[in-house]
């Protein structure tokens, strides 16, 4: 684990906490970091006044466990589980909602023993790619690529009370917005081109649809899904 994170944000944030995260972000209600400091720069550029880049270390002593969701024994759809157990998903229509509660059924996670979990960054773009193949528009293996190739990074949540405590505020810097916003909006533009660059090459005859895993019933050890 990275002695240093970083977590962007429109203010100073000198004590985070788990209640102050939303309910509905892609790993459920904490705080989000990221090792990369460019990157915190960008993701505090929105449309409030301010920006900063608040700098964090841990604690020496402190003994946590990390998940890491991009990399084995996990895989793709237990990511996407632990997305669709959190973020508000599109499921009027009856495939996509029988589907969304088969991918929670088999492929979420216990991350309960957890105190941290490294993942995906689920931004808009991202979470379009997801609701993409749970309505059957592009395959797992499209899927699969496009969090692998994508250009919105990764992200450190912390998620234990352990962490929090662990976790200790260093400094804060003011972020130039006319450097940093441009270059979020042109993260998100390209990550955006690449969703309809693979939307529409995503629908081969040999790739594996939402519904032949809800059919085929594959459960979380399928060899498929190494």
């Amino acid at each position: 684990m990275e002695s240093l994170l970083f977590h962007g944000s429109d203010k100073i944030v000198e004590t985070p906490t788990k209640e102050g995260g939303k309910v509905h972000n892609d790993y459920g209600q904490g705080f989000y970091c990221t090792p990369d400091i460019e990157l915190a720069r960008e993701w505090a550029c929105t449309k409030a006044s301010a920006a900063f880049v608040n700098h964090y270390s841990f604690e020496p002593g402190f003994e946590l466990k990390v998940c890491d969701l991009s990399k084995p024994p996990f895989h793709v759809l237990n990511w996407l589980a632990v997305l669709m157990d959190n973020r508000v998903f599109d499921t009027r229509l009856p495939f996509p909602r029988e589907m969304k509660q088969y991918v929670i059924q088999e492929f979420l996670p216990d991350l309960s023993g957890y105190d941290i979990i490294r993942g995906y960054r689920a931004d808009d773009s991202y979470y379009d790619i997801a609701q993409s193949f749970l309505a059957g528009s592009i395959s797992l293996e499209w899927l699969d690529r496009a969090l692998r190739l994508g250009k919105l990074g990764e992200q450190v949540f912390l998620s234990s009370h352990l962490a929090f405590e662990a976790l200790c505020f260093t400094s804060a810097e003011a972020v130039d917005k006319a450097v940093y916003y441009p270059r979020r909006l042109l993260r998100d533009r390209l990550a955006r081109e690449f969703f309809r660059t693979i939307k529409g090459r995503g629908m081969s005859s040999d790739g594996i649809l939402a519904i032949d895993i809800f059919r085929q019933k594959w459960k979380n050890d399928d060899p498929r899904l190494r």
